[in-house]
């Protein structure tokens, strides 16, 4: 699949101050999928709300989260004319905003992560055991280091 193109659609139904611009949320994914993934795929950022009904259907967990992943189904049927395809990433932007702020970063920072970890579960990247977190972890710290962006588990180890 190199090569081939990828559309990034932005759906922001909770426009807020602290959201990064289109073509930043979009090199984050772009950076994520390394430039060997083409497709479509949606974000969308939602308020509390929607986060929380979404995470409830979906997860069996109450509450707004800040950050959803729903890769397609493998194999789905494409017209000739369309893009497979990829999934669709959900951010909660108030949970993001407070997040940021209770870790002391500025929201971009923390958007960029947030953003990178959702695109990294559309192409298989996971968390639920010891190996997979360390796999996933070590390629975000590649990644938002590549936009300048510090470690974001450094003050967990």
């Amino acid at each position: 699949m190199a090569g081939e193109r990828l559309v990034v659609v932005i759906q922001d139904t909770c426009p807020s101050a602290d959201t990064p611009p289109p073509e930043r949320l979009r090199a984050w994914i772009v950076s994520a999928l390394n430039g060997n993934v083409g497709g479509e795929l949606t974000l969308r950022i939602v308020a509390e709300a929607e986060s929380a009904d979404l995470n409830s259907r979906y997860r069996d967990a109450e509450g707004p989260t800040n950050v959803l992943a729903f890769p397609a189904e493998p194999g789905l049927p494409v017209a000739a004319d369309e893009l497979p395809p990829l999934g669709d990433l959900v951010v909660c932007a108030e949970v993001v905003a407070r997040e940021a702020a209770s870790q002391g970063k500025p929201a971009h920072v923390h958007w960029a992560h947030i953003v990178i970890h959702g695109a990294l579960h559309l192409i298989g990247y996971d968390h639920e055991s010891e190996p997979q977190a360390k796999r996933m972890q070590d390629r975000e710290r590649v990644l938002l280091d590549g936009f300048g962006i510090p470690d974001p588990y450094r003050e967990r180890r």
